[in-house]
């Protein structure tokens, strides 16, 4: 026989359900603030330098659009995550910052960091 594990009863309790559902939502939650191609990247580029220009951020991150980046720092700050400051200056100067919430994720950007690369030293093809 090619899989003979035995498998313990695995039953699902409600309580067990509800715990799953509630992790699960959560980490949904998180995934739909900080997912996406750029959101990380900038917010990593504006830990780095806070608080960052718009045309900073363009010229650090050249590959994103600038309708991209607008979404995108639009959505960080919709959800809290970043600042955005406008000056009554002409030309127009606009900086943003990491909230204190968005502070809070720096660990979580550092530990992705690590996991990134160990991974790499683990997979050398990659």
């Amino acid at each position: 026989m090619a899989n003979d594990t035995i498998i313990a009863d695995q039953s699902i309790t409600d309580e067990d359900s509800d715990a799953f559902a509630e992790k699960n939502c959560n980490m949904n939650i998180t995934l739909d603030i900080i997912g996406g191609k750029w959101k990380l990247m900038l917010l990593n580029k504006i830990r780095e330098e806070c608080p960052m220009r718009f045309g900073v951020l363009r010229r650090k991150l050249p590959h994103i659009t600038q309708a991209t980046l607008t979404a995108q720092l639009k959505q960080l700050e919709r959800d809290g995550i970043l600042l955005r400051e406008a000056y009554a200056e002409s030309p127009p100067r606009v900086e943003y910052k990491l909230t204190e919430i968005g502070k809070s994720l720096i660990p979580i950007m550092d530990s992705l960091c690590a996991w990134g690369e160990d991974y790499q030293r683990q997979t050398p093809s990659r």
